[in-house]
């Protein structure tokens, strides 16, 4: 060993060896090649050979994240070509890798001169030949460019010492190349802040979904936009993951499609890249602690502690995160494994410890609690299965509501529903909590019997009892008064919200606020069940707390359901601008929040209404949905002869029966207004006739299958009859007291039909859908007798009235005698021969001659969408919540359609769109 060769020493058989007497491998300075496979990601590429080289270059990331194919392809195409050195565990001591960083200059073709001197035998590194290498590096004409590969097994605080050395001193002769699984131990924050390091992270390194999607071509597999943005999703982008995704899938006889979706990475090649390249890596502990979080999606350290057992998770995890080991850093000490290993070491964790799994979910569970997350810890409890402690947490913190609310953990209505195990046995039946979630979970479905069985059970047991507080008999209450709306007892429900209502002032006030829903469920059962019961008034008034309550996820669907409810009593009562406006709005919010998307969304496609989007969350759907809100938006576009969308909207809604009676009627009701208006009369009378399963009945329900009948018996010549069907009907049902009206007339009544309409509520009690049949009733009075003046004053006043409500209806309903009138007046007719805004009669204008001519310019669709509910009298920020736009952007089409119209103000703008027929 005491002979030289260029530096380097000899062994017996002449050749040159290393420090401790080996030979160098030729494998460490050689840069693998590239598979056939490989695809050039130029991006990176780009970042590699920038114009202005940097000194050093950090290139780091997680196994197999394809960091070394990366460099090794961009360093051969260089010239003069790099010096490569692969660190491998016998070069971990700096007189090991300063002999073969040597080595790697002569075999790259950049040998230092044996006056650089001879490498230390095993042992401290001379500083002096560091300081040599570091001049002669320094003296170099064009600078030699060093790859050092699997640089994180040299990464020791020595050998990096030296090498910020050499890097420092050697000038503008070295180009250093580091690619490594964890961040170099040099002073990187000064190479950063002098611009002399090229940087290329973990992230960068992620395929994106076009780079995998040219991956998997590159493998014959050719794979829609869905697909490959699922398995990006899956394996985040990395690289050895998708390699052996798209090699399995080629090979694989399913579909590729098929198996990339389904796959089990618990069993694939994958699963044993990583048990190899990162677990078994791993001291004991570590090991432990891995399989052990593999069980949560997101963690802290104390929770990590709380399923080893142990206090050492913060440094551990901090280590991973460190080292690129697929756990992710999310800041304030939470955590996440990469999503491909937490699937293959749960797999292994089953594998090695059955069993263990429950009991990690449920230690889960109870610090989870412990701590105040209470949803977190309802689905580590329900992955435990552990009905009993699911139900004291959501009995205990009166979150049983959201059981009503939804959306749930998933596996939590398995657990509760006598579909799931773990759910019969008498531990968990012990006490009311556990029959209060499953009555709950019924109810939330529509399952009377059940829920209300396991109610008076729960029930029974709480009488009994001296133990079960303030909590369990709310959750008792609440449910009552569910029940009370779903099956149409307003007296049930009163009840029901009495015995709440003095629960509620023993309960802590800051408890109350971390749960709001409780209030408004309560208060939403409560105005549902009077809204059934025909108290319109008390009703408005219990919805209207919950409509202007939190907006808060929680409160999501009571306040939709509130709105909807209040909607009906905006239909029921003549308004169908004010209706349809607040579903829109309340759907927009509830989309916000993540609740289901209502089936009118899926006709945005066909153009027959315009809608936003919403997506929902990876869990269990909470409540089914009402469909009240569809109802009244059908009946809407009844009223406005839009009937294709009526049909869409109905045909549309579910096909399972009605949640609640009032829900079921209101289905009826816009379907024999919609079978009506298409002229079924038969079978319109047959829908309005169905009966509605409830406790007592609905006077306005009753009313209005009346008002279908009575239309039918017009329909048929019999007026008598007509006016038999709706003989009971009182002032409190407008709607069907015009109807009545109607009859009285058509039967030679006038004067009955006149006292009738005088008998309507005043200004401001009913909207347009009522004054404008009651004109037209009024005008048909006046036409019988032989006032024309006041027919045409009275047909002005109901086109002025349906013009911003879009209402074609009423016109439509009123009989051929109308027919001749509207014929007479070109002006009230469109092209169409619907009736026409009411700007002129007779041919004269009814507003103040502007005498200005056509638009400067056309107006946009848009704006005239602004226009026309501008005509509604919607405020701005009620306009953009309508379109799904923002307020500014209202502000906009505003100024702009003011411009056009060469007007300054809303009213004159309105006026002006109406006397050119733009509206």
């Amino acid at each position: 060993m005491d002979a030289l060769r260029d530096g380097f020493p000899q062994g017996p058989d002449g050749t040159d060896v290393d420090p401790v007497g080996d030979p160098f491998l030729r494998t460490r300075f050689v840069a693998p090649a590239r598979p056939a496979t490989f695809l050039r990601r130029e991006r990176l590429t780009a970042r590699l050979g920038r114009e202005s080289p940097t000194p050093l270059t950090v290139v780091e990331g997680c196994a197999g994240a394809g960091k070394t194919l990366l460099v090794a392809d961009w360093a051969g195409r260089l010239d003069p070509p790099a010096a490569w050195l692969t660190v491998d565990p016998a070069i971990r001591t700096p007189d090991m890798f300063w002999a073969h960083f040597r080595r790697a200059l002569r075999v790259g073709g950049a040998p230092m001169p044996s006056t650089t001197g001879p490498p230390a035998p095993a042992g401290p590194v001379d500083h002096a030949l560091l300081s040599r290498l570091a001049a002669e590096l320094d003296d170099r004409d064009r600078p030699v460019t060093v790859v050092v590969d699997e640089f994180d097994r040299a990464n020791t605080p020595e050998i990096a010492r030296q090498l910020a050395f050499v890097l420092r001193h050697g000038g503008s002769g070295l180009h250093l190349v580091l690619i490594t699984r964890t961040e170099p131990l040099l002073p990187l924050h000064r190479y950063r802040v002098a611009d002399e390091m090229t940087e290329i992270r973990d992230a960068e390194l992620a395929f994106t979904t076009e780079e995998a999607a040219a991956l998997l071509r590159v493998h014959g597999l050719d794979l829609p936009v869905r697909a490959v943005d699922a398995l990006v999703e899956r394996t985040r982008g990395w690289a050895a993951g998708l390699r052996l995704c798209a090699l399995a899938a080629r090979l694989s006889p399913d579909d590729p499609e098929v198996y990339l979706k389904e796959f089990e990475a618990g069993r694939s090649t994958i699963a044993d890249f990583l048990l190899a390249e990162v677990l078994e890596r791993q001291p004991p502990r570590t090991q432990d602690l891995l399989l052990r979080v593999s069980v949560l999606d997101r963690f802290r350290p104390g929770l990590a502690d709380a399923l080893t057992g142990r206090r050492d998770a913060a440094p551990i995890l901090a280590a991973l995160v460190r080292d690129n080991a697929f756990v992710e850093d999310f800041g304030h000490t939470r955590y996440r494994l990469h999503p491909l290993f937490r699937e293959i070491l749960l797999a292994h964790l089953r594998r090695r410890s059955p069993g263990l799994e429950r009991q990690l979910h449920r230690r889960a569970a109870q610090w989870l609690w412990s701590s105040g997350m209470l949803s977190e810890a309802l689905a580590h409890g329900a992955a435990a299965e552990d009905g009993t402690f699911v139900a004291e947490a959501l009995v205990h913190d009166l979150a049983i509501g959201r059981l009503l609310t939804g959306p749930r953990p998933d596996g939590l209505t398995k657990l509760f529903t006598g579909t799931g195990t773990g759910t019969g046995t008498e531990a968990e039946r012990a006490g009311p909590a556990t029959d209060l979630v499953r009555a709950a979970c019924e109810l939330s479905r529509h399952d009377l019997d059940r829920g209300l069985e396991h109610l008076r059970h729960a029930e029974e047991q709480l009488a009994s009892s001296t133990r079960d507080g303030v909590a369990a008999r709310l959750g008792c209450a609440l449910l009552e008064a569910t029940a009370g709306r779903l099956t149409g007892s307003a007296h049930q429900a009163e009840e029901a919200a009495r015995t709440a209502s003095a629960l509620l002032r023993s309960v802590p006030a800051a408890l109350l606020d971390q749960h709001p829903e409780l209030w408004a469920l309560l208060q939403t059962q409560l105005g549902s069940s009077r809204l059934w019961a025909g108290r319109l008034d008390e009703a408005r008034a219990a919805l209207d707390e919950v409509s202007r309550g939190p907006g808060t996820a929680a409160m999501a669907l009571p306040r939709r359901e509130s709105s909807e409810h209040l909607a009906f009593i905006d239909y029921l009562d003549g308004w169908p601008g004010r209706a349809e406006h607040r579903i829109r709005a309340a759907a927009a919010e509830a989309e916000r929040f993540g609740l289901p998307r209502p089936p009118e969304s899926g006709l945005v496609e066909s153009g027959l209404i315009e809608s936003g989007s919403a997506e929902s969350g990876p869990v269990e759907s909470g409540p089914v949905e009402s469909g009240i809100g569809q109802a009244v938006l059908a009946a809407v576009a009844v009223e406005r002869d839009e009937t294709d969308r009526a049909q869409a909207l109905l045909d549309r809604m579910p096909d399972t029966a009605a949640p609640d009676p009032v829900t079921a009627a209101g289905r009826h009701l816009a379907r024999a207004r919609l079978l009506l208006a298409q002229g079924h009369t038969r079978a319109a009378l047959d829908v309005a006739e169905r009966t509605v399963p409830a406790d007592e009945e609905s006077p306005w329900a009753r009313a209005h299958a009346a008002l279908v009948a009575s239309t039918v018996r017009l329909a048929e010549g019999r007026p008598d009859a007509a006016v038999e069907a709706l003989r009971a009907v009182t002032a409190d049902q407008p709607t069907c007291l015009v109807g009545a009206a109607r009859a009285h007339l058509a039967a030679g009544d006038r004067t009955t039909a006149l006292r009738l309409l005088d008998d309507l509520p005043g200004p401001g009690r009913t909207g347009p859908a009522v004054t404008v049949r009651a004109a037209l009733v009024r005008a048909q009075a006046a036409k019988l007798a032989g006032d024309l003046p006041a027919v045409h004053r009275l047909l002005d006043r109901a086109l002025r009235q349906a013009e911003p409500e879009g209402l074609r209806r009423p016109f439509l309903e009123a009989g051929p005698w109308l027919a001749p009138f509207l014929a007479t007046a070109p002006p009230w007719t469109r092209t169409d021969g619907r009736p026409a805004p009411a700007s002129v009669r007779d041919g004269d204008a009814t507003g103040p001659d502007t005498g200005a001519g056509p638009p400067v310019e056309p107006l946009s669709e848009r704006e005239r969408d602004v226009l026309r509910r501008l005509a509604r009298t919607m405020s701005t920020e009620d306009i953009a919540a309508d379109l799904y736009v923002s307020v500014n952007t209202v502000k906009t089409h505003l100024k702009s359609a003011y411009r056009k119209l060469s007007v300054h103000r809303r009213n004159d703008a309105v006026r002006r769109a109406r006397d050119l027929g733009l509206l």
